[in-house]
């Protein structure tokens, strides 16, 4: 009897208890690349027909593997640290006769806090700032847009392989 007479009171207790905020769960902050390639002056779009990993450097030398036997690699997204001010990763290529070359490449960045709402973790997003490698299979990297953030869309880096 006395459950029914606080049951209004208590749905109503529940209704303010939930938020009507949705953290974004599936949003992922990534670099992503673009493979291209140089017609002259302009750049045109090309394709990575060798295997390519890439390993990111941690400071306690425990490199972790991110990206994992792409082929036919057009573009691809890897992650970013959150608060670490250059990300160094390796990338390795390894063509048809299975020898493999390896290039370092190292990105600046600015990273910022970014936040939606106390209900959801405190997320980053990041200002490259400048990218610079190696130059055994990798030609160059530019920057084409240099605001990380939720926006799957855009190419974040163009990187050109040698042949």
């Amino acid at each position: 009897m006395r459950v029914r007479r606080f049951l209004p009171f208590l749905t109503v207790l529940l209704l303010l208890a939930c938020s009507t905020i949705d953290c974004p769960v599936e949003n992922i902050v990534e670099v992503r690349y673009a493979v291209k390639a140089f017609d002259g002056d302009s750049e045109v779009a090309d394709t990575l027909k060798d295997t390519l990993n890439v390993w990111a450097t941690r400071q306690n030398r425990n490199d972790t593997l991110i990206y994992n036997h792409g082929y036919d690699v057009k573009a691809f997204s890897l992650p970013v640290s959150y608060t670490n001010p250059e990300d160094v990763l390796v990338f390795q290529v390894t063509d048809s006769l299975n020898q493999s070359k390896t290039d370092t490449v190292w990105i600046t960045k600015e990273n910022t806090p970014h936040f939606e709402s106390v209900d959801c973790p405190t997320r980053y997003f990041h200002q490259l700032t400048a990218v610079r490698s190696t130059h055994v299979r990798i030609d160059t990297i530019i920057i084409n847009n240099p605001s990380v953030t939720y926006d799957s869309s855009v190419k974040h880096l163009h990187i050109h392989f040698k042949d």
